[in-house]
């Protein structure tokens, strides 16, 4: 398949600048086999059928801009993408106007600095120095938020560009569905038959990369990693075994399910995965996917595609710019149900 399959255009008003005052007041677009219902995210536990298992990524998003400035007063920025593994060593994304060279040093604040030990095109391997690193990153630095929301980040995205059920620090990204979910919701869930059940994926930077490549066939997708417990191996296969509903909760849910579960059976433990899905795939562990609406040309576009018919999603899209939907991170929600519609609501 061609780029170009999975172009639409959307027009710059509809793109979500701020998150809505509240994480549950979003529109939700529930995508049927033959219709489309227009919901609110509150609407969920109506959507629910009683022995789903409903998977959410317990990511934590760290700050990980960090905006400083070399010796010379030259302006820089990092971000980091991941520990190296050696202590206070990390892979980052550096800029500055001129290149970073290994052994420039970084001021932060006066807590923190970074010295450039590695470089290698637009990534550096940096070296951070204060008296507890990771304190200091979280005191300091920035919350990474994606390239179209173009303003600063302020108090409020730290607590919104977080999901309620943020664990494991790691993200670079936030998984965008969960950050519809509130206790309350979750429990209204529960009561209706749901099931929750957690992984770990930590969300790199390359979830934002653009797709390069016209035949999209030649496209190299990013590495990220995750964890699966034992317990939700389990309750997922489990599931499957009696035929229950397995719903992902964002796309990163989705991928690491898929990834962990290639030969049928969900497998417990920790990996990396460039899994990229793509329509003709075929899905092992998923039934069903809440997820935002996504970038034109972009590789979470064509994964939903993938779940559903490329079609059915592109129409889908054009009644959600139609009926005036927010795009993007802190946009609404559309909720991919392969099933038959006895669960769907009503249209608005």
């Amino acid at each position: 398949m061609r780029l170009t399959d999975f172009d639409y255009h959307l027009p710059e008003a509809l793109i979500a600048k701020r998150p809505p005052e509240k994480r549950d007041a979003s529109r939700l677009l529930h995508v049927l086999d033959d219709r489309l219902a227009d919901c609110m995210i509150r609407d969920l536990p109506q959507l629910v059928r009683p022995g789903d298992v409903w998977v959410i990524n317990d990511t934590r998003v760290i700050p990980a801009r960090l905006l400083g400035q070399k010796e010379s007063g030259g302006k820089v920025e990092l971000l980091l993408l991941e520990p190296t593994g050696e202590n206070d060593v990390w892979l980052a994304w550096g800029k500055s106007n001129k290149p970073l060279k290994p052994g420039v040093v970084v001021e932060i604040t006066g807590e923190l600095s970074a010295e450039v030990l590695v470089r290698d095109g637009k990534k550096v391997t940096v070296r951070l120095r204060a008296d507890d690193v990771a304190a200091a990153i979280e005191r300091h630095g920035h919350m990474p938020l994606p390239p179209y929301i173009d303003r600063p980040d302020t108090e409020e995205d730290k607590a919104r560009y977080q999901t309620v059920f943020a664990a494991n620090p790691g993200a670079v990204a936030a998984p965008t569905a969960g950050l519809h979910l509130t206790r309350a919701l979750m429990q209204a869930m529960e009561q209706a038959g749901a099931e929750f059940a957690h992984v770990t994926l930590h969300v790199g930077p390359g979830t934002f990369q653009p797709v390069q490549a016209e035949c999209i066939a030649d496209h190299v997708m990013h590495e990220e990693s995750y964890v699966v417990p034992p317990k939700t191996a389990e309750t997922v296969n489990r599931a499957k075994r009696e035929g229950r509903r397995v719903v992902t909760v964002g796309t990163t849910s989705l991928r690491t399910l898929e990834a962990a579960g290639q030969t049928g059976e969900l497998q417990a433990g920790s990996g990396r995965t460039s899994l990229f899905i793509t329509p003709g795939y075929q899905f092992r562990m998923v039934d069903a996917l809440l997820t935002n609406f996504h970038l034109p040309r972009s590789t979470l576009l064509m994964l939903v595609c993938a779940l559903a018919d490329r079609k059915r999603i592109l129409d889908a899209y054009a009644h959600a710019i139609k009926a005036r939907y927010r795009f993007y991170s802190y946009g609404d929600a559309m909720f991919v149900d392969h099933m038959t519609s006895e669960t769907s609501l009503d249209m608005e």
